[in-house]
């Protein structure tokens, strides 16, 4: 089975996402601090990491960048259930 790690920030507008997506690519934060000081998930403590996990164990919106996306870049803004995401696949195995 495929599995994934990855980290995110999630925030309740697509500005806010595309706010913090701009930091980020400009070296002005790491995606670990921006997490950290703006995710509204719990997971933001530790820098927005989400661990490892298979496919159906997120909302489908989350699993379509994860499994289908570059590794290694800020994916995003993700609209979900639970607001809007910026996602960093951190590491995919086949």
């Amino acid at each position: 089975m495929t599995t994934a790690s990855a980290r995110h920030i999630l925030v309740s507008t697509e500005q806010a996402c595309l706010d913090i997506q701009t930091k980020i690519n400009a070296g002005e934060k790491t995606f670990e601090a921006a997490a950290a000081e703006l995710s509204q998930c719990p997971s933001g403590k530790q820098g927005g990491d989400l661990g490892s996990f298979g496919p159906g164990m997120m909302v489908p919106e989350f699993d379509q960048v994860v499994f289908n996306e570059e590794v290694g870049k800020v994916h995003g803004p993700v609209k979900t259930q639970f607001g809007f995401h910026l996602v960093e696949i951190t590491q995919r195995d086949s």
